[in-house]
């Protein structure tokens, strides 16, 4: 199923008493690109979710933010400088014994003095950071996905459409263009009786000069490879992987056929059929550029 290079995805969760929120959404782009917003201390979740994101998505510019509140308040732990704490109780004994006060030093009174405690935050797990954050992003991705497809169903329809009113316009050249000939050949004989008034006119070379304006006006190929393209772009939109880079470049090949068709055009019927072959190209080149 063709997807589009747009999307969104939201999801939130709460794993391993880890709540997270994750977003993701994407517009269009040549190749992968990726970027993310994580919270301080995360750093270490770019590059999995990149590679996470990259086995999903072929193409488009993607940027994911992710939210985490880790509810598990057990993981500080606060240490005692034991050294400096000896340090003060020695000052206040020297400080009651010189001057004759009353030494009413308790723990609380410690409290005042927080060079002797340090507070350390025990480093997160990773590996369960990963996990979890991964968890809650397939959810966010899978409906990211689903957005693509929809909106990739709605260029499927745009482009067969298109691609159907393209094989309308062949159909009529391929009927119109072997008029061509016969008019140009009777114009060439009536011509040729003006100038020759009643002289002997060689019908072969009539015959030759009409053939060489025959072959040069000749489209068959040209219509024949341009219906072949059209079917290979239908075939493209059927498929299950990325084909907006593989239908871009045929594109590029309808377009060279029109463009021939176009110059060997002598009707003007013909020529304005043509115009509208590439007018419809332009605007499945549009599409496409559009498509994972």
């Amino acid at each position: 199923m063709v997807r589009s290079m747009t999307g969104f995805g939201r999801a939130q969760d709460t794993v391993n008493g880890i709540n997270i929120t994750f977003e993701i959404k994407s517009v269009n782009h040549r190749y992968f690109e990726f970027s993310s917003r994580l919270p301080r201390n995360y750093g270490f979740l770019d590059e999995k979710l990149k590679t996470f994101l990259q086995s999903r998505i072929s193409r488009g510019k993607v940027e994911c933010y992710v939210q985490i509140e880790n509810l598990e308040e057990d993981n500080a732990v606060v240490q005692v400088n034991h050294s400096l704490a000896a340090g003060y109780m020695k000052a206040f004994n020297e400080l009651s014994e010189r001057y004759g006060i009353r030494n009413d030093i308790t723990v609380s009174s410690f409290s005042r003095y927080s060079d002797i405690f340090t507070v350390h935050k025990e480093q997160d797990d990773e590996n369960k950071i990963v996990e979890a954050v991964l968890f809650v992003a397939q959810e966010a991705i899978d409906s990211f996905i689903k957005m693509r497809e929809s909106e990739g169903n709605k260029l499927k329809s745009d482009i067969i459409a298109r691609s159907d009113e393209i094989k309308k316009c062949v159909e009529f050249i391929e009927m119109h263009s072997p008029e061509t000939v016969k008019i140009y050949n009777e114009k060439l004989i009536f011509r040729m009786k003006e100038l020759l008034e009643d002289k002997h006119i060689d019908e072969q070379r009539i015959l030759t000069e009409a053939a060489i304006f025959a072959d040069k006006i000749a489209v068959a190929e040209e219509t024949v490879r341009l219906r072949s393209h059209l079917e290979q772009l239908e075939l493209l939109l059927n498929s299950d992987k990325a084909v907006g880079r593989e239908m871009d470049f045929l594109v590029q090949e309808i377009n060279r056929e029109a463009n021939t068709i176009g110059s060997k055009a002598q009707n003007v019927e013909i020529a304005r059929y043509v115009v509208n072959i590439k007018a419809e190209i332009e605007k499945i080149r549009e599409q496409i550029q559009n498509l994972e």
